[in-house]
């Protein structure tokens, strides 16, 4: 085995850091999270980033069996979906609202979608709860909870640089945006259109905030945080209230 590329996060989750991608001339750091499945073992594994043999192999070794669920969490999230459908051809791969329809993923066979608010009983797994943010217009992100870390995972909507990620105009607007430190916070052109319909944003928001209360908190873009999520989660999604 070479290079561990999985870092622990908490009980039965990793993280793995990934490829630099750019969106509109924005280089943003990229990070996958995979979880050990308690019913029967197997890994789910969330905003996949670029496959390889090695990486699968210990995904596989920690997780004690094969990846079984394939999840991107809301509709930029799918670069990498179809090297892992493809070596995992029975793994089920979850589709968030308004990324079936693209044709970026035509060569993608999804499984499900998760458009319900609320977990049904063909989803997933008893470990992982979810809830979506609904945007009118520009975005839908489905946030994830890890029950037995007790780990939300946020993949856009909360984005949290440090300042050597903000020089230049473009770090500006990550300053504008309050993305750069401490809380973090959401891009203020997609606070616009959320707030258009802040009833879904808000319920949301009180469902991470008031029945998961998370420990941890792990997201795609910038720094993760092993204490008091859901403090930092209050302050970031200040505009859903």
């Amino acid at each position: 085995m070479g290079l561990k590329l999985l870092q622990e996060f908490g009980p039965n989750i990793w993280s793995v850091d990934g490829e630099r991608v750019n969106l509109n001339g924005f280089h943003y750091r990229t990070r996958m999270a995979v979880v050990k499945l308690s019913n029967g073992g197997g890994a789910w594994i969330w905003s996949p980033v670029s496959f390889t043999e090695e990486l699968a192999s210990q995904i596989e070794l920690v997780a004690g069996g094969p990846v079984k669920h394939i999840v991107a969490p809301n509709k930029l999230h799918h670069l990498n979906l179809k090297q892992w459908s493809d070596h995992y051809p029975d793994a089920r791969v979850y589709a968030p609202p308004g990324l079936k329809q693209r044709s970026v993923v035509q060569n993608v066979k999804f499984t499900d979608e998760l458009d319900a608010n609320v977990n049904s009983d063909n989803i997933i797994s008893e470990d992982i709860e979810h809830v979506v943010f609904r945007c009118k217009i520009v975005m839908k992100e489905v946030v994830f909870f890890h029950k037995p870390s007790k780990t939300a995972l946020f993949c856009d909507l909360i984005q949290r640089y440090q300042p050597w990620e903000a020089d230049g105009w473009k770090g500006i607007k990550r300053r504008v945006d309050g993305m750069v430190g401490e809380p973090g916070g959401t891009p203020r052109e997609w606070i616009w259109f959320f707030r258009l319909g802040k009833q879904d944003a808000q319920t949301a928001r009180d469902t991470v905030l008031q029945k998961w209360k998370p420990d941890r908190l792990l997201i795609a873009h910038g720094e993760c945080a092993q204490t008091e999520a859901t403090e930092i989660i209050r302050k970031a999604l200040w505009w859903a209230v």
